[in-house]
């Protein structure tokens, strides 16, 4: 009997191992945070560009990673979906690990250059913690992402961190601010939701072979109805957190032109049953995701 072959790493492979579809959760965050920065006084977009980068390098950084700790422990070995370089052997773990340590450190890089620019020291400690979350998420010996925590820490990273972070990097006394309070609160629980969904139409996706790997992701726990029914909650509550915003920044009300996609999605992951239905939800709600934060921005921006 011949031996099967492995398929072989090209270009185009490392760049689906990125992920590129998950970088609009990345973006998103900077964009409304820079929004809201922009009207509390005049942001700057030297430093949104590198909260924009500690953020894509992050993101990159836990794809790899968890491309790395999922395909040594076996969990890829079941899923049904595209491609894994560590899963299916086209290359070598270790180059993966690394992968997403080079990623993690450039993040790190343009969170110093972040931190000097903008004087805030305790940045360190918020980008340390990150670079540590995105690791623990599927590594070590108890990775969270297998406990059902996995939603928790995307909502707490890719949301209130982020867009908090992105405002008070820019803004003096941010914290001391109601309004700019306010406005962060309701647009970071946002994007926290998104990410949230993203992460849960995924999970939704691999109930099955995650269950039969010992992954006990939020989705395997309680089951595919109640995961969609936490998926149509992450992706509407969003759209009334809206409503605020409309009172005070009428054009704000742009974002809800996500309707467009949040009402497809719903009917998609309701009705859906084969691994391209969830894979098409996922990239949809992505981009709903970079919609609603580029129009809410826009809409808080352009008052007039």
């Amino acid at each position: 009997m011949s031996k099967r072959t492995k398929p072989k790493a090209t270009i185009r492979s490392w760049i689906a191992g990125a992920r590129l579809r998950t970088l609009p959760l990345a973006v998103a965050p900077v964009v409304v945070g820079y929004g809201i920065a922009s009207v509390m006084q005049s942001a700057s977009i030297a430093l949104t560009l590198l909260a924009l980068a500690v953020s894509v390098f992050l993101q990159v950084g836990v794809n790899f990673a968890n491309d790395y700790s999922d395909g040594i422990r076996g969990t890829d070995d079941f899923r049904v979906g595209p491609m894994r370089l560590t899963a299916s052997g086209s290359v070598e773990p270790k180059k993966v690990r690394n992968a997403a340590f080079a990623f993690f450190g450039l993040a790190g890089v343009a969170g110093l250059l972040l931190v000097v620019q903008s004087g805030l020291w305790w940045l360190i400690a918020v980008g340390a913690a990150c670079i540590v979350a995105a690791w623990f998420y599927t590594g070590g010996k108890r990775p969270y992402g297998y406990a059902g925590l996995g939603e928790v820490f995307v909502f707490v990273f890719f949301g209130l961190v982020a867009t908090f972070g992105t405002v008070a990097i820019q803004v003096k006394n941010f914290f001391l601010s109601a309004d700019g309070l306010i406005w962060t609160t309701g647009a970071a629980v946002a994007m926290g939701l998104f990410a949230s969904a993203v992460l849960m139409v995924n999970n939704i996706r691999d109930i099955d072979t995650d269950r039969v790997a010992g992954k006990k992701t939020l989705a395997a726990r309680v089951g595919r109805k109640w995961a969609k029914a936490f998926y149509l909650a992450f992706i509407w509550t969003p759209m009334v957190l809206l409503f605020p915003y409309i009172l005070v920044f009428q054009r704000a009300g742009f974002a809800y032109f996500v309707l467009l996609l949040i009402l497809p999605l719903t009917l998609i992951v309701i009705t859906a049953e084969s691994s391209r239905e969830y894979i098409l939800a996922l990239k949809l709600t992505s981009y709903a995701t970079l919609a609603y934060a580029v129009l809410l921005a826009y809409g808080m921006v352009v008052i007039a």
